[in-house]
């Protein structure tokens, strides 16, 4: 997790987006976006809080969705937030997560899949994302099996089978 989130945190004013300000070509835009994100993020787990949520459980959640949109939407996949944009959640579980990951874990997984889904809830909730765009994502952070399918094959890879292995999921652009 980038940051960790408690009780303290106040995120500044209400959630005012502009989803244009998530677009991002400089290195100076990756750092706007990034601070955009914590807010955001910060007023996620605010509300989880706000939900009766304890503040442990309000962390993990907001943890793992704060390490899926930080690390994998805006750093590493180089995309708004806020563009409907499915298969991410799939990349992100299917492949980026277990190659970046010492051990990946089913169960550590489904917990970020959990943040995942809730994030995007929260995003729903406020008409920040369509309900068509979110029913695709529950969908993709539902695919538990698949997930744990690929962490199995994963650990299967024999020889030079990385490529095909990494084809079944991948993170290159079509």
């Amino acid at each position: 997790m980038s940051g960790s989130f408690d009780e303290t945190i106040e995120p500044a004013g209400e959630l005012r987006i502009n989803k244009k300000e998530f677009d991002q070509e400089t290195l100076d835009d990756a750092l706007r976006v990034d601070r955009l994100c914590q807010d955001i993020l910060k007023h996620f787990y605010l509300s989880l809080q706000g939900e009766g949520l304890s503040p442990e459980t309000a962390t993990r959640l907001a943890g793992s969705a704060d390490y899926y949109v930080r690390d994998f939407v805006v750093d590493n996949r180089v995309h708004n937030l806020f563009e409907e944009r499915t298969g991410l959640v799939r990349q992100f579980a299917g492949n980026w997560y277990i190659v970046n990951t010492l051990e990946p874990d089913i169960k550590e997984l489904g917990e970020h899949l959990a943040g995942i889904a809730a994030f995007y809830r929260f995003l729903h909730d406020r008409k920040l994302i369509s309900s068509s765009f979110f029913k695709r994502i529950e969908k993709e952070c539902a695919d538990v099996g698949y997930y744990e399918s690929r962490i199995e094959s994963f650990w299967a890879i024999k020889g030079d089978g990385y490529e095909a292995w990494e084809k079944a999921c991948t993170l290159k652009d079509d």
